[in-house]
């Protein structure tokens, strides 16, 4: 008999489940994962986390700058602490700049060409070299004509701010009267009409006629200062160190063509002067007409006998 033929069973291929089949390109293609079941959650975590690992190999992106307009960035006097903030206002700007200009060696007021009797006391040998250029000015500061002007100066300048047209009359003639010589007298008197007539035609200010008008008379150089700064409603404090420390310079400028005296000596003098100016300034400002007074009569005999000097290179 012949022997029945054994027939072979091809084994049935069951498709891959669609879960598997997922799993194993996101696998190949990913190369990261190592152990993926063929559940559907695994499947489900696998596709959330494979957008989460591709995203990794990228750079981080670079973070979006915000814009703002110039115009809202805090400026440096905004982020300042109140009370501490540097600059001026327009009116103390204002008032400096008029300071500055008026009590300028270049304000042509003829300042230069007097000396107040500094050229006598150099002829005489009073003043020789920078220490008794010192010692002088630091006297006349103190206790002579610096001291008297920068009380003139003060009284004017509080008569004009509240309008005291007759208390400014008698300023004024009181400091005219003050002058302890024609020579001196010509020098204030001088001054004080240039000043007065410079800053008025130069500066327009509504309020100083009637002042001016007030004093009815010769207008002292002290008086002037005092009058047109109030005027203009600059400070009594910041005109009075202005004013004193150009006398002082002038005072100085004499006596450097006369000795003479180079320029960092000059300027050692004025630093010198420094803390009396500042001094005088005080005491000129707590002062009363009641406290005017001089001693330095060396320095008021100077401005006499100038008169009569032989060889002058100045008016006073």
């Amino acid at each position: 008999m012949p022997k029945p033929r054994m027939r072979m069973r091809t084994p049935k291929l069951t498709p891959m489940p669609r879960t598997l089949m997922t799993t194993t390109i996101i696998t190949t293609a990913t190369t990261m994962m190592t152990t993926i079941t063929t559940t559907s959650i695994a499947n489900t975590s696998i596709i959330t986390a494979i957008p989460m690992l591709m995203t990794t190999s990228k750079p981080p992106a670079k973070p979006r700058r915000s814009r703002v307009a110039r115009a809202d960035l805090p400026t440096d006097a905004a982020m300042a602490p109140a009370g501490n903030r540097d600059g001026m206002d327009e009116t103390e700007a204002a008032a400096l700049y008029r300071l500055m200009t008026w009590l300028s060696p270049a304000f042509p007021v003829g300042a230069f060409s007097y000396s107040s009797g500094i050229e006598w006391a150099v002829e005489a040998g009073d003043i020789a070299d920078a220490l008794s250029l010192r010692d002088w000015l630091a006297s006349m500061l103190t206790d002579g004509s610096g001291f008297c002007d920068g009380v003139f100066l003060a009284a004017t300048h509080r008569a004009a701010s509240r309008r005291g047209l007759s208390a400014l009359r008698e300023i004024a003639e009181l400091a005219a009267a003050f002058v302890p010589s024609r020579e001196r007298a010509l020098e204030t008197i001088s001054q004080g009409r240039a000043f007065v007539d410079i800053a008025r035609a130069a500066w327009h200010c509504d309020g100083l006629d009637p002042l001016i008008a007030a004093c009815d008379g010769a207008i002292v150089y002290p008086t002037a200062v005092g009058l047109v700064s109030a005027a203009h409603a600059i400070p009594l404090s910041a005109t009075m160190h202005a004013f004193l420390h150009a006398v002082v310079s002038n005072w100085i400028s004499a006596g450097s063509r006369l000795i003479p005296l180079g320029q960092t000596d000059s300027q050692r003098v004025l630093a010198a002067l420094e803390p009396i100016v500042a001094a005088t300034a005080q005491r000129a400002l707590n002062a009363s007409l009641d406290d005017l007074g001089s001693a330095t009569f060396r320095a008021d005999l100077a401005s006499l006998r100038h008169e009569t000097q032989y060889t002058r290179l100045f008016r006073s």
